[in-house]
């Protein structure tokens, strides 16, 4: 029984925290370094964290989609697409734009568009 006392309100601890994404901003304060800058892998993860974590969009993790434009230039536009159908809010499956995010790799800064369209402001 006492086990129980233990484990249970343990497994509910580890289920909000995984619930509220802080376990995702945990993980990306841990593995986003200043060379995952210039990987595209490494930054769309930590753009996917940060657009939910600063509330940019509230579509689930899962329905967010990355065009990554001049992946070898900077600063580079990545276009942020929200999937509709097939487990996310939408009846027909699609994507559609909801906004543009700029970033210059080499200042380490990240710009959005979300609520003026073409003009970006910085949000890190």
């Amino acid at each position: 029984m006492r086990r129980l006392m233990v484990v249970l309100p343990a497994a509910l601890l580890m289920w909000v925290i995984m619930k509220t994404g802080m376990m995702n901003a945990v993980y990306d304060k841990m593995t986003f370094k200043d060379l995952s800058w210039f990987d595209n892998t490494a930054l769309v993860e930590h753009l996917r964290t940060r657009l939910i974590q600063d509330g940019l969009t509230d579509l689930p993790e899962q329905c967010l989609v990355f065009l990554v434009n001049g992946a070898d230039k900077d600063p580079v536009t990545i276009e942020v697409l929200g999937r509709e159908g097939n487990g996310c809010p939408g009846a027909k499956p699609d994507a559609k734009t909801l906004f543009k995010v700029r970033v210059e790799r080499g200042a380490r800064r990240m710009f959005s568009d979300a609520n003026n369209p073409g003009h970006f402001q910085a949000f890190q």
